[in-house]
């Protein structure tokens, strides 16, 4: 069987490489003047590797562990986390919301069209996702820190006393 703080630290890696990913993806977004269809799905490319690495660790190995250890610590890192993927939720209402005026106009065949010409509601959709990313990235970032503590206080501190 493979120890604990092995496993533990290949979590940590997969989910702090998700991190360049995830600023890349969006400042993909930020550096757009316009945003096109080619633009947003160059984004989602480095937003699905990032939200994979952090997301794969999270269901396979950190959920199922949980609720035996109901520290401080643990719970507070699992609020952050959580908080996060219900930000997220919130910002893929705003995406699909893109997708269907996408659909709905069929601007499929046209990469450069500008997504806020799309709809009259696109500014709404698109504020609904920069509010639901920004707190994503917010909260990842307060679960990723504690999660580096609890890997400190579980795995490296015992290993050095």
């Amino acid at each position: 069987m493979v120890d604990e703080s092995v496993i533990a630290a290949a979590a940590g890696l997969s989910v702090t490489a998700s991190l360049p990913f995830l600023l890349y993806g969006a400042w993909i977004m930020i550096d757009a003047e316009t945003v096109t269809w080619n633009v947003l799905t160059h984004h989602l490319k480095y937003i699905a590797v990032g939200l994979s690495l952090t997301t794969v660790p999270v269901v396979t190995w950190m959920l199922p562990r949980i609720l035996g250890q109901m520290t401080g610590d643990a719970v507070i890192h699992a609020f952050f986390g959580l908080q996060a993927y219900a930000l997220l939720v919130f910002a893929l209402t705003g995406i699909v919301r893109i997708f269907q005026a996408k659909h709905g106009s069929g601007a499929y065949h046209d990469p450069d069209a500008d997504i806020d010409d799309l709809h009259e509601n696109m500014g709404h959709w698109r504020s609904r996702l920069r509010v639901g990313v920004a707190g994503f990235m917010i909260l990842w970032l307060c679960a990723w820190v504690t999660g580096l503590y609890r890997f400190y206080i579980l795995h490296l501190l015992p290993a050095l006393t």
